[in-house]
């Protein structure tokens, strides 16, 4: 076996690389995986950068709540970048081969990514109490310093976690099997690699897991338990409408993120056959990043709006010439 080539017998195993086993169980199907996953990932990448693009260059969109979803967009075309054209190769690829090294890099930009996002959509949801629950106060509360502050933190949150984790799970002995049965270096795979006992790993991962993504979750739960109360003492129905309409794509995201990557996350070793898991962590590293910009710009006139203007009236290249000047505004 090819395994055996690169792993030595006993404890003095050492991987030198990992064998990302993917969908070899749908061999029939994986060209027609391939397509697909590829043209899901053209419109991530499209979908995402017009959103970074038009929420730089558009001033009507120079708002806290538009910065923040240009900061999720960036997340997303990282955490896309970071998996899916390893995975497109794999599909297309005998040898499915990824080094030790690459391996481990993968998964704590992994970790550093889903960390990231689950603390701006918590910081999105803040943003929205503080614009419904506290209209008078949110230009001072939400001002331009406080806003890079707080995406600062998001995205710089999850690099211990992402260290930790993954320092302390590559330096475990692989004596099993060198054959990752997933289609990206994930934990719980990686895992299941290990010969020795996993027990006080798996129960700090699992407290890292609480504090990334259920106390978030909890956050934004009571942020929109606020917003509805708040909206239900509005006298007219027409107001409560469109001020709802404002956290509805937020919402949505928020479900999509939360759902999905708690079924994997919160159980290393879930019950779910490996098979299940490749599907259920295919719904958030390539569906659900390319349903957030199409979730806000459908249900957010705001973002159609700034579209239209950004490629309607001027050339593409005027503002791409603006983007240089006004991006880290």
């Amino acid at each position: 076996m090819e395994n055996e080539e690169d792993m030595s017998l006993g404890n003095s195993t050492r991987v030198t690389h990992f064998i990302l086993l993917g969908f070899t169980h749908l061999a029939q199907l994986q060209l027609l995986l391939f397509v697909v996953v590829l043209l899901v990932f053209t419109v991530t990448m499209t979908g995402n950068i017009l959103i970074v693009l038009i929420a730089t260059v558009d001033p009507a969109l120079h708002t806290p709540m538009y910065y923040f979803l240009k900061n999720l967009s960036l997340i997303e075309i990282c955490y896309s970048l970071d998996i899916v054209p390893k995975m497109l190769i794999n599909l297309l690829s005998e040898r499915k081969t990824y080094s030790f090294t690459a391996c481990a890099l993968q998964l704590s930009l992994i970790i550093l990514f889903i960390t990231s996002e689950s603390f701006l959509l918590t910081i999105m949801a803040y943003d929205r109490y503080v614009a419904i629950c506290h209209p008078l106060h949110y230009a001072a509360i939400m001002s331009k310093k406080t806003c890079r502050q707080m995406s600062a933190v998001a995205w710089l949150s999850g690099f211990p976690v992402a260290v930790g984790i993954t320092a302390w799970l590559f330096s475990m002995s692989f004596c099993k099997s060198n054959e990752v049965n997933h289609f990206f270096c994930d934990v719980s795979p990686v895992l299941k690699l290990v010969c020795s006992d996993t027990y006080i790993f798996e129960l700090l991962a699992l407290i890292a897991t609480v504090l990334i993504m259920v106390l978030p979750f909890i956050l934004i739960t009571i942020s929109y338990i606020c917003i509805i109360c708040t909206i239900m003492q509005m006298p007219l129905a027409e107001s409560r409408q469109r001020v709802f309409s404002t956290c509805a794509a937020h919402l949505m995201v928020v479900t999509l993120f939360y759902f999905t990557t708690s079924l994997i996350h919160l159980h290393p070793k879930s019950s779910l056959s490996p098979n299940n898991k490749k599907f259920v962590s295919l719904s958030y590293t390539v569906i659900t990043p390319m349903l957030n910009p199409i979730i806000y710009s459908l249900r957010n006139s705001d973002v159609r709006e700034a579209l239209q203007r950004t490629f309607g009236r001027k050339m593409l290249s005027e503002r791409l010439a603006t983007l240089s000047l006004s991006f880290f505004q």
